[in-house]
């Protein structure tokens, strides 16, 4: 749907936009654009000297009960309105005389990936070294041999043992996970294995254990590397004999169920420590898959972002500026898939916008000083060395002129004592970046998303902390 206050659309200008694949629908009013937005994929509007249009649109977008993404269009005498438009969340901005079909599919390529991402399954194998892995994976779910899945936390290893059930004949069966280091001892015997009515105090009616409700699927363990070695004894005969018998029970149980285990510890090591039995090492690991840590398949990390913008925020296209790609790729991921989406978690918190920048990306890891975020004021949070660091910062009244400031290195490691010395160090250094890339403190707080008044309390809370701060006059 095409939108344009300030002209009509030559027939030069639609053929273009037809080659590019865009269909064109012409609306003059706001009245005629809320009749004809159910049918439309895409809203394109011009924008003059502000955006005061494109929040009138995304009102009524709002008020109709729509989620259509939005693509402007700006003169290039104007592109301070650029910024304002992707603020306020436009999906792309294209300058007013661009009808290369080139620039026009780069704008609406989000929405064409987003729709293919829609119908891909949920699991990602993007990287060379993820592929080979599903591809034995699903060569091994075709038999009947119990799996050990090998890797460091956060990995994904419960996802790779649900691609072994539905990839095997048990799919239809049931998929039964459980952590073999979430329970005390007594418990986990009670969780695996069930009991009979009057097994022990408490116990008023018999409960069916987890092998029990796995059968005829899969039963997976997580893990398994810290269950207590008398269960282990337990288990080993569970499984050489596909039977077991519940607590306070005398009847054996057929079962007929497939394991899978899974563990981030060195089980060979754990033999010679006396931590794990060797013969439910080799009954468990008799075909045996290492997934490797994320910084080692990196070429899984955007489509696993896109993955969890996806799940987060399924009602609107979310974009990830080229930068932050090339941060989250060269990123080392010591939490593996499980940290990547928490980054993914907070950068939609902090991204007022629909697109997400290296500003947005916090990480955990302590060389790169972690995340926090001030609810307060939700100003940009990075890290910041404890070094006093002196700043010549413009006033309001001071010339347009950048500021100089000798910015601390990310090399040094933050010290906090508690969180919320972390917490202020970050914020301080969003401080710091906002008054290096702006021209006065007005400008600085509006970045920053704070008022001025509040900009002024934060940089008195600088000087509290050691920080030598000089103002330009």
């Amino acid at each position: 749907m095409w939108l344009d206050p300030l002209g009509d659309l030559s027939a030069t200008a639609q053929a273009q936009l037809l080659a590019a694949g865009i269909h064109v629908t012409p609306v003059d009013t706001l009245g005629q654009l809320s009749m004809a937005l159910r049918k439309a994929h895409v809203l394109v509007i011009r924008l003059g000297d502000s955006v005061e249009l494109l929040a009138e649109v995304q009102t009524l977008i709002q008020q109709l009960g729509h989620k259509s993404p939005i693509i402007c269009r700006v003169d290039r005498r104007h592109m301070e309105v650029t910024v304002d438009a992707m603020r306020l969340g436009a999906l792309h901005v294209l300058p007013t005389d661009e009808w290369s079909e080139l620039s026009w599919r780069a704008a609406v390529e989000p929405l064409a990936q987003a729709e293919v991402e829609r119908t891909k399954p949920s699991y990602v194998f993007a990287d060379p070294v993820s592929q080979h892995l599903f591809a034995l994976a699903q060569r091994v779910a075709q038999t009947e041999v119990t799996a050990l899945l090998v890797g460091p936390t956060g990995a994904g290893k419960e996802v790779l043992a649900r691609v072994l059930h539905e990839c095997s004949p048990r799919a239809a069966g049931p998929f039964v996970a459980f952590n073999c280091a979430a329970l005390p001892d007594n418990l986990i015997e009670d969780m695996l294995f069930g009991h009979e009515k009057g097994a022990f105090t408490g116990a008023h009616k018999e409960h069916k254990g987890l092998f029990e409700q796995a059968r005829g699927g899969t039963i997976f363990l997580d893990e398994l590397g810290e269950m207590p070695m008398h269960l282990q004894a337990k288990l080993l005969r569970v499984l050489q004999e596909r039977k077991l018998t519940r607590l306070g029970g005398e009847t054996q149980i057929d079962l007929n169920v497939r394991l899978i285990a899974a563990t981030n510890k060195d089980l060979k090591q754990a033999i010679i420590n006396k931590e794990f039995r060797e013969d439910l090492y080799f009954r468990i690991s008799t075909f045996r898959l290492q997934i490797q840590p994320l910084a080692k398949r990196p070429g899984d990390i955007l489509p696993l972002v896109r993955q969890s913008l996806r799940r987060l925020q399924p009602d609107q296209v979310i974009q990830v500026s080229e930068e932050a790609q090339a941060l989250l790729q060269t990123y080392a991921w010591p939490g593996n898939v499980r940290e990547l989406e928490n980054v993914v978690q907070r950068a939609l918190v902090l991204c007022n916008g629909s697109v997400i920048t290296p500003a947005h990306l916090l990480f955990d890891e302590a060389s790169t000083e972690g995340a926090a975020v001030d609810a307060s004021d939700s100003s940009l949070s990075f890290a910041m060395s404890r070094e006093a660091t002196q700043i010549a910062l413009p006033t309001a009244h001071a010339p347009a002129q950048p500021s100089t400031l000798a910015m601390p290195q990310r090399s040094e490691a933050i010290e906090a004592a508690n969180l919320d010395d972390a917490v202020k160090a970050r914020e301080h250094e969003a401080i710091l970046v906002a008054i290096q890339t702006t021209v006065n403190r007005t400008e600085a707080a509006k970045k920053l998303g704070i008022s001025p008044r509040t900009l002024r309390y934060k940089l008195a809370q600088l000087r509290e902390r050691g920080m030598n701060l000089a103002f330009a006059e």
